[in-house]
């Protein structure tokens, strides 16, 4: 049975030799050696082993690896532009070495020879931010550590990330996603005050990535305004982050037109609905409250919107949740075909179409939840959260 956790404390330990032993030292040999055998005791069972570091969360290929919650170094990687880590059988002891040097260079914010960092592309160890695929590509400038401040940078890699698996065909990366979630909600209560991190949008084309994290704080705000319970506010995070995945399916032409839609075109996008709760129950079971949600978060209380139903049925709360937080921030962007509305001209918008678009209690306490919150929201520019 593979144990990744025997291989990040052994990473942990090797690190500490870098610091403590100079190159050809016996301990800092030792160390590396070690490392080396647990490296191929992992690839023994499993044959392509991938890691992500997201904040404090630790994920070997798609499972949550709960025990190393407090292991620090999660944090340390994702600080210095290493979400990920793809191991292979080809990778050699002097690659993960080098791998080794390279963090600890970034840690101590060290220079490393550029000679070896382009030998180190052509390795078969890769590493760098979560959406990696092919060789990896070192960043010759200084990278930035924590000291960058407040932002949502590495949750927006992760979904665009996430986004881009499931366009190339691959299953949802579950683990992930909850992780977001678990981000932002303690982006939400530093300094012991609710905050409201809102994305503003770049560029158009970038939308989906935007809209997915800030229907996910909105609904989660909502949820917890509303007096539910902390399990069921992480579950209506979770929806609103996923609400659009099927939006990942739709071809990019129809997705960022910046003019009206053809009938055709419009069935097409009318069907992400439909995609989406697909694509939540075929990677995802259990997942049965985010896949209603996607599937029901444009229709509307009088049976409006889409898709339709044959017979007159009442829509899950959660689906009314994310409804409300869906038509706000979707308003409140600016699109191609429209500038953005103010807030107050939303707010208005949405108490004059309670009870027939949105359900009437949702709808009310999300616009007294955002008037009474307004100073609490905080408004980052997506290249602050999304490097160039």
């Amino acid at each position: 049975m593979a144990d990744p956790t025997a291989f990040l404390i052994g990473l942990a330990q090797a690190l500490s030799a870098l610091s403590l032993y100079p190159e050809g030292h016996a301990s800092r040999e030792r160390a590396l050696d070690l490392i080396y055998e647990t490296m191929l005791d992992l690839l023994n069972d499993e044959p392509n082993p991938a890691f992500s570091f997201l904040g404090e969360e630790v994920i070997f290929n798609d499972r949550l690896i709960r025990e190393l919650r407090e292991w620090g170094w999660s944090k340390k990687l994702s600080d210095i532009g290493i979400q990920r880590l793809l191991l292979s059988r080809e990778t050699t002891r002097e690659e993960l070495e080098g791998f080794l040097d390279e963090v600890h260079a970034r840690v101590t914010q060290q220079s490393i020879d550029t000679a070896e960092a382009r030998q180190m592309r052509k390795s078969s160890l890769r590493y760098g931010a979560i959406g990696i695929r092919g060789a990896q590509e070192l960043e010759e400038t200084e990278v930035e550590t924590a000291a960058m401040g407040f932002s949502l940078r590495e949750e927006a890699d992760t979904i665009k990330w996430i986004h881009s698996e499931l366009q190339s065909g691959h299953a949802l990366p579950l683990r992930e996603a909850e992780a977001v979630v678990r981000g932002l909600t303690v982006a939400m209560h530093g300094d012991q005050e609710m905050i409201l991190p809102l994305l503003k949008l770049r560029n158009f084309d970038e939308y989906t990535t935007t809209h997915s994290l800030n229907v996910c704080v909105l609904a989660m705000a909502l949820a917890e305004w509303m007096g539910l319970g902390a399990r069921d506010v992480r579950a209506f995070g979770v929806a609103g982050l996923m609400h659009d995945l099927g939006k990942t399916k739709i071809p990019l032409e129809i997705l960022n037109k910046p003019g009206k839609l053809t009938d055709e075109e419009r069935t097409v996008m009318k069907n992400h609905t439909i995609e989406g709760a697909r694509i939540i129950l075929s990677s995802e079971p259990d997942l049965d409250l985010a896949a209603v949600v996607a599937y029901e978060h444009h229709v509307m209380l009088n049976g409006g919107g889409y898709p339709t139903f044959a017979f007159a049925r009442d829509c899950h709360h959660g689906s009314k949740f994310v409804h409300v937080c869906d038509v706000y921030d979707a308003l409140r962007t600016r699109r191609p075909y429209r500038d953005a509305w103010p807030a107050e001209k939303v707010l208005a918008y949405m108490e004059e179409r309670s009870g027939t678009e949105f359900d009437g209690q949702v709808a009310h306490a999300f616009t007294h939840m955002m008037r009474e919150w307004e100073p609490q929201q905080t408004n980052l520019e997506y290249d602050e959260a999304v490097e160039n």
